[in-house]
């Protein structure tokens, strides 16, 4: 089992992080734990939450950013990263009151075995937020953490796009690699932030397909925000320095990173398994079977010839060994990983 991606979704109360969740747990065949602050105060529909044991881990006592070392969130987690729930991602709601820099130090260093840091998904409210958020001079602390932000409710202002820009040009003098997008009823694509395994169907239309063709507002051009993706295969061994340097300078538009690399080094071929969100890089082995080379680029407005391109450079076949320096440089991010 590979580690499962932990997501912290933040953002001011109303801003639509519960309507965004309940927008993701919809997603055909997800397997989604939610760690929530208070179960009964948030409009989450249960019925959806399938990474569940016996109800949605709840947190008491306010902001999981001043939990108590003793308890909280890394038992909430240690409890959803159970292998047999098979879950594809856990999901921190986090209350309005917690800070995105708090709960990514929480997550990235919780000590939990099994998961991953996934990401800090930050909701904004397009109608409020340059009134009660981002009201000084110099950016919040909180675009720092962020590695997507959510635009919300861009339906509801005068100029969509005007605004979609000021909120990118803000966020870009804090924090250059977050992704920003914009949304209408919390309404992004759940490849953002996670992988669903592929459910090749044909023929009468299932019951979640009907259900998302009903969601659509095709009136607006942010009614839900779809992501792009490039798939990118080769075979042998890959140089581990040309692959680290697309991993920690993506392509435009790229959000997230996923894969499996072989390597050959002192005569012999490991394989690892690559993922990135934002400006984070996860390394972990694979299994020595594990199909190799693959990699997937998922993000907004892709140019999907220049990220195949960068891709299929990276993955170029490398008839040497790797060099020394790739391969500390590899397992500095293996040690980090862990």
């Amino acid at each position: 089992m590979q580690p499962i991606p932990v997501i912290a979704l933040t953002g001011y109360l109303g801003a639509g992080k519960t309507t965004l969740l309940n927008h993701v747990l919809r997603a055909p065949d997800a397997r989604i734990g939610v760690v929530i602050n208070d179960f009964g105060e948030l409009n989450v529909d249960a019925g959806l939450v399938t990474g569940q044991v016996d109800e949605p881990a709840s947190i008491a006592g306010g902001c999981i950013c001043c939990l108590p070392d003793e308890g909280g969130l890394d038992v909430a987690l240690a409890r959803l990263a159970d292998p047999r729930l098979r879950l594809d991602a856990i999901i921190v709601e986090a209350s309005g009151l917690a800070e995105p820099v708090a709960i990514a130090r929480i997550i990235r260093f919780s000590g939990v075995d099994g998961i991953r840091s996934g990401g800090v998904v930050d909701v904004l409210d397009a109608v409020t937020h340059f009134d009660t958020v981002d009201r000084d001079a110099a950016p919040p602390a909180r675009y720092g953490a962020a590695t997507l932000v959510v635009v919300n409710k861009l339906d509801q202002v005068a100029d969509a796009e005007a605004t979609l820009r000021r909120v990118t040009e803000r966020v870009r003098e804090n924090n250059p690699h977050a992704q920003v997008v914009g949304a209408t009823a919390g309404r992004i694509d759940p490849a953002l932030l996670f992988d669903v395994a592929a459910d090749e169907q044909v023929g009468q239309l299932t019951f979640q397909e009907l259900l998302k063709a009903g969601e659509r507002q095709e009136e607006s051009p942010h009614a839900h925000t779809h992501a792009d993706s490039v798939t990118v295969l080769s075979e042998g061994c890959v140089d581990p320095g040309a692959v680290l340097d697309l991993l920690e300078e993506p392509p435009a538009g790229v959000y997230r990173m996923k894969g499996t690399i072989a390597v050959r080094f002192r005569g012999a071929v490991r394989r690892y398994v690559v993922n990135v969100v934002g400006a984070s890089v996860h390394v972990a082995p694979a299994k020595a079977d594990a199909d190799a080379n693959n990699l997937v680029a998922i993000g907004m407005h892709l140019d999907t010839d220049v990220v195949r391109a960068a891709v299929s450079s990276a993955l170029a076949p490398s008839t040497g060994t790797a060099a020394a320096p790739d391969i500390r440089r590899l397992q500095r991010y293996r040690r980090l990983s862990i």
